[in-house]
C-alpha cells in the first residue's frame, strides 16, 4: 500500500490515502492484486488483534504496555478495513466514495462528547508519529529483525527514511484532527493523502520517498521479521 501512495506521489504528483491508491487497480490484472493485498491486510489485521489479546510481544499489564496492545488491536481493526475496501474493489463492488476520515470526525463530533473523543485521537496519533521519528532515530526497528539482516547499512537507512516519513505524516494527520476538534469541523480532518498534499512540493517528494523506503522495508520485514511465540515464551 505505500508503495502505491508512493508511486502515484512521485509518479503523478497525487496525494492519496491509501484506500484511495488501491480504487487504481480496479481494472484487469489489478484486480488480481487487490485481492492478493485484500488477504494480506486480512492476515495482518487478524495477526495485530491475536498479538494484542495474548501479548506475544510481552508488553504487560502496565497504562505503556495496554496503550501499545490497544494501539495495535487498532491497527488490526484497520487492516481488516482495508481488506473489507480491497476485496470491495477486487470484486468490482466499487468504493464506498467519500473522505473516510472526514466521515469519521463527522461521526465523532455528532457524539456526546465527541470533541474530547476527537482530541484524544489528536494527541494519540500525534505520540505515534513522534514515536516514529524516536524508532528513525534510535533505530528501534530492528529489533525486530533477524539479526542477519538487520545489521545490513542499506535497511537501517531505508527503514530510518520510512519511519521519519511515516512520523510526518501521523504527526500532520494528528494536527488536523486536533484542528476540527478546535473549530468543532469534520472537513478540518485529514488523512495521509491530505498530510502530503499541505506539505511544500519539495518536502512532498521527500516523504514521499520515504513512504517508499516504508513499502521496501515492510517488504523485508515480511520476510525476516522475528515473530514471538507465545506457546515458547509462556504467555
Amino acid at each position: 500500500m505505500y508503495l502505491l501512495v508512493a508511486y502515484f506521489a512521485l509518479t503523478f504528483g497525487l496525494a492519496q490515502d491509501g484506500s484511495e491508491a488501491l480504487e487504481h487497480l480496479e481494472s484487469g490484472l489489478g484486480r488480481v492484486l487487490l485481492g492478493i493485498m485484500a488477504l494480506g491486510f486480512a492476515a495482518y489485521g487478524v495477526w495485530r488483534l491475536l498479538e494484542a489479546f495474548m501479548d506475544s510481544a510481552g508488553h504487560g499489564t502496565s497504562a505503556k504496555g495496554l496503550a501499545k496492545r490497544i494501539g495495535g488491536g487498532v491497527s488490526g481493526l484497520i487492516h481488516l478495513g482495508l481488506s473489507f475496501s480491497a476485496c470491495k474493489l477486487a470484486l468490482g463492488l466499487g468504493a464506498e466514495g467519500g473522505d473516510s476520515t472526514e466521515a469519521g470526525a463527522s461521526t465523532a463530533l455528532g457524539m456526546a462528547g465527541g470533541e474530547w473523543a476527537l482530541g484524544i485521537a489528536a494527541v494519540a496519533v500525534m505520540a505515534v508519529g513522534l514515536y516514529q521519528f524516536v524508532s528513525a532515530i534510535k533505530l528501534g526497528f530492528l529489533k525486530h529483525l533477524e539479526p542477519r539482516v538487520a545489521g545490513k547499512a542499506w535497511i537501517k537507512w531505508a527503514g530510518r527514511a520510512g519511519f521519519a516519513a511515516r512520523g510526518v505524516v501521523f504527526v500532520l494527520v494528528g494536527i488536523f484532527f486536533w484542528r476540527a476538534m478546535i473549530t468543532e469541523s469534520a472537513a478540518q480532518a485529514g488523512g495521509m493523502g491530505d498530510a502530503i498534499a499541505a506539505l511544500p512540493a519539495t518536502a512532498q517528494t521527500v516523504v514521499a520517498a520515504g513512504l517508499l523506503m516504508f513499502g521496501i522495508f515492510s517488504l523485508i520485514e515480511a520476510r525476516y521479521r522475528s515473530i514471538d511465540n507465545p506457546a515458547r515464551s509462556g504467555r
